[in-house]
């Protein structure tokens, strides 16, 4: 059955491409909106027809609810699905989509409105037997009201505004001296994310679980539950991992709470997708939160662990049909996982911007990418920075814990810093591993001071950041000339240096014939095969692993996660300057030798010009570091040379 001719998606992102695809199975048009700075974006490219709404501020574009409506009116599109942000929670903009006859792909605007508003949702919530957090949430928001309150709620309390969400207008407070700054302060953010700056107060339940129940109702009084996600893992409010089932609830506390999140529901005569948020305490005891109406971001793990397809039954529900299952039908099959991929530093949490010049999602068995870019696409400062989502699914959650230990590994992404080192850190705390996940998990277990501590690379990605300098690439081979391979200079050794996060890092390279070397970085040694260079890709084997590595720049992509790897600047030849006795004059970085000034033999005094050689489309100078006899120069004139080889040495007098 074919539900509309045609749907417009007032969104961008993976989001959109995630509708595009939905309305592809089902027959539909997919319409997709853009803004000036997404004209070449995905979305764009995936969908059946695509149109301007306006320039690359949010506020001018996908913000805009004339700019979006009157895409729908041009196109002829029978209904507007909102993804999730943006306008996807705007009651007025649920109100216009009905005026204009348009089927807006949510629940009724009056839902959007009740439970968009904390303080109303509380109360209703309350009206229906749902526990709720003991606070406050009165109309009056004088300062002292509110301090009186505080006080009467106990510390430490949560001071949350009422509008939105996101983690904005949040903070927590732990004593009353606290308390009327950081009620300044959630009142300024409130205001400039929402435009209003009302609050309201909760008493902080420390160390809670995040479990939230996806339910789903159509426009003829079916109401269900799908089952529950875990979300504990969060960084500043902000959802970071997500799984379910959650392995805090048992059978009977999964009805309860699913049933609580029906009667919610059905208070407010919801249809539609929607997620009912709780924390859970330790002692079992669950408390309402607050209401998304809305997709949510995560909702891959249900339809992972449901076999449904939340996208196409949204769009069914909204052209009147009817729920073909009911509550018993719902079954939870495996364990699912989600985490974000965002384009941000994961220790200094800012967006990274820039171009993917790599981008090579992993494939295997139970993994599953929901994508918004592509190799060659730009982030920009414009949106979130939020790449994809990487959701496996296994028979238990050990089995799906390991296929997504491996899917980071092989998540291939270069031109911009991503958060792959911050999941990866999760995924391997034991505590994970046990289920011991609460909303304090990152800072409990010092994962930030964990990332800090891995901004240098580990010594095998630096000796394969190595290998790019020192394994010609045959693809990019200018001379047929066995002897224009580095390795055959002498097989002498290679001291090379490289800076990583302020550091330098030194290391030497013996070749042991081809394809072969042994480097040693510190007190490690490693026997690395070079099994495959191609371009700016590398297959190397140590002992009995394989791995692969790949280089944009100087940004090292590594098990997944990308190093910041560049060539130590030149200093090499300038100190070598002075030496007494025989010297060795070292390549400070892979180059070309552009003229030899001296021959073998030839006296030269201190500072006299050796050779020139090219590097990183610069001219470098060698000067002799102290009067004597040229004893080898092993490269000629147009020769390759690898970083740290020796480029002449020099008898003393």
């Amino acid at each position: 059955m074919t539900y509309f001719d045609s749907l417009l998606i007032a969104n961008r992102g993976e989001i959109a491409v995630r509708v595009i695809r939905a309305c592809r199975s089902l027959g539909i048009e997919a319409i997709a909106v853009y803004s000036d700075a997404d004209a070449r974006a995905l979305h764009v490219r995936e969908a059946d027809r695509a149109i301007r709404i306006g320039p690359a501020a949010a506020a001018q574009s996908y913000l805009n609810i004339e700019a979006v409506l009157a895409a729908a009116q041009q196109t002829g599109a029978q209904a507007i699905h909102p993804g999730y942000g943006f306008l996807s929670e705007n009651a007025n903009f649920a109100r216009a989509c009905s005026a204009a006859g348009i089927a807006f792909v949510g629940p009724p605007a009056e839902a959007i409105e009740v439970m968009g508003s904390k303080s109303a949702a509380k109360r209703l919530a309350e009206s229906v037997g749902v526990p709720t957090v003991p606070g406050y949430n009165g109309d009056d928001q004088s300062e002292q009201r509110l301090l009186a309150e505080a006080e009467r709620i106990g510390f430490p309390l949560l001071i949350k505004a009422s509008a939105g969400g996101g983690g904005k207008g949040m903070r927590s407070v732990h004593s009353v001296a606290e308390f009327l700054p950081a009620l300044a302060a959630a009142q300024r953010e409130a205001l400039a994310a929402f435009g209003d700056q009302h609050v309201l107060l909760e008493k902080l339940i420390e160390r809670p679980r995040h479990i939230e129940f996806q339910i789903l109702g159509d426009q003829h009084g079916t109401m269900l539950h799908l089952g529950e996600r875990e979300c504990s893992i969060q960084r500043r409010h902000q959802k970071v991992l997500e799984e379910s089932p959650s392995i805090a609830l048992t059978p009977e506390l999964r009805a309860t709470m699913g049933a609580a999140a029906v009667r919610l529901a059905q208070a407010v005569n919801y249809s539609n997708a929607g997620t009912q948020e709780f924390m859970l305490d330790a002692d079992g005891k669950f408390y309402f939160l607050e209401m998304n109406t809305r997709l949510q971001v995560e909702h891959p793990v249900t339809e992972l662990v449901t076999g449904l397809d939340l996208v196409q039954l949204q769009i069914m529900i909204a052209a009147g049909e009817r729920l073909p299952f009911d509550q018993a039908a719902i079954q939870q099959t495996g364990h699912a996982i989600e985490v974000r991929l965002y384009a941000e530093d994961p220790v200094q949490m800012l967006p990274s911007i820039g171009q993917l010049t790599s981008y090579t999602p992993p494939e295997g068995p139970g993994i599953r990418l929901d994508t918004g870019v592509t190799v060659g696409d730009h982030v920009t400062i414009n949106y979130d920075p939020m790449l994809a989502k990487l959701i496996v699914w296994g028979e238990q959650r050990q089995q799906a814990i390991a296929r997504l230990r491996y899917a980071l590994q092989h998540f291939e992404v270069a031109g911009v810093t991503t958060n792959i080192p911050l999941l990866q850190a999760i995924i391997n705390t034991p505590a994970y591993h046990e289920g011991a996940t609460t909303t304090d998990f990152l800072q409990t277990h010092a994962i930030g001071e964990q990332l800090q501590q891995q901004q240098l690379p580990p010594n095998l990605a630096l000796a394969a950041r190595a290998l790019f300098d020192l394994e010609p690439d045959p693809a990019a081979a200018l001379v047929a000339d066995p002897w224009n391979v580095p390795w055959r200079a002498a097989q002498m050794p290679h001291h090379l240096r490289y800076q990583s996060a302020g550091e330098t890092l030194a290391l030497k390279a013996q070749p042991q014939a081809p394809q072969e070397w042994l480097i040693t970085i510190g007190d490690e040694q490693f026997e690395i095969v070079v099994l495959r260079r191609h371009l700016n890709r590398m297959v190397v084997r140590v002992a009995d692993q394989i791995y692969q590595a790949q280089l944009e720049q100087h940004s090292l992509v590594w098990q997944g996660v990308g190093y910041q790897i560049a060539p130590a600047p030149a200093p090499n030849l300038e100190q070598q300057r002075g030496h007494k006795g025989d010297a060795s004059l070292e390549a400070p970085m892979p180059g070309t030798i552009i003229k030899l000034l001296v021959a073998e033999g030839e006296h030269v005094s201190a500072g006299q010009p050796l050779l020139i050689m090219e590097a990183m489309k610069m001219e470098h100078t060698v000067t002799a570091p102290h009067a004597g006899t040229v004893a080898k120069l092993p490269y000629r004139q147009g020769q390759q040379v690898s970083g740290g080889v020796a480029l002449a040495e020099i008898s003393a007098e």
